[in-house]
């Protein structure tokens, strides 16, 4: 991936606090919702109940789709990122330790949920697949498609990844 654009992907994921997630029901239909995440350059945390419908739906079918859109006054500014991927369970440990860390450092006020991601709480880790980067400043309904980096835990086992595409549909 460019570096440019890795970077402009990373910052709307430091800057932004909510994703819309869908996952998928028993019958495949989507199933959104709106959760607060926490992010490490390309790789994005989101927690939920471990009886929630969503961490139902993730252990039986991995795939999701995210959206996040940053605040804005008018459209000329909108900015946000669509991602397909695979989100998997976040187990206990360090692992999860490191995950709670982040959220604490970005939302102070949710600390006492995530701090030991203990059974209160199911942390999921994305990877992400494919990335739209939506950005109306460079003209209304501007996409940039990519894909990730093939570093090691970003990208599925074999996938070549390819230049970044421009167009109008996320």
């Amino acid at each position: 991936m460019h570096t440019k654009l890795a970077a402009e992907i990373e910052a709307i994921l430091a800057e932004g606090q909510d994703m819309t997630v869908a996952t998928l029901l028993p019958d495949g239909a989507p199933h959104a919702t709106t959760v607060s995440y926490a992010s490490d350059g390309q790789r994005i945390y989101f927690g939920c109940s471990p009886s929630s419908r969503k961490a139902d739906n993730l252990a039986r079918d991995d795939r999701v789709a995210l959206t996040i859109t940053l605040p804005y006054r008018d459209w000329s500014e909108i900015r946000g990122l669509s991602v397909m991927g695979r989100a998997r369970r976040v187990e206990s440990g360090s692992a999860a330790d490191a995950v709670a860390l982040l959220f604490a450092q970005k939302f102070s006020e949710i600390a006492q949920y995530v701090s030991g991601a203990g059974g209160d709480i199911a942390l999921f880790e994305v990877t992400p697949s494919t990335i739209a980067v939506l950005d109306y400043r460079r003209g209304f309904g501007h996409v940039t498609h990519t894909q990730p980096d093939a570093s090691p835990g970003l990208a599925p086992a074999g996938f070549v990844p390819g230049p970044p595409t421009e167009g109008g549909d996320v």
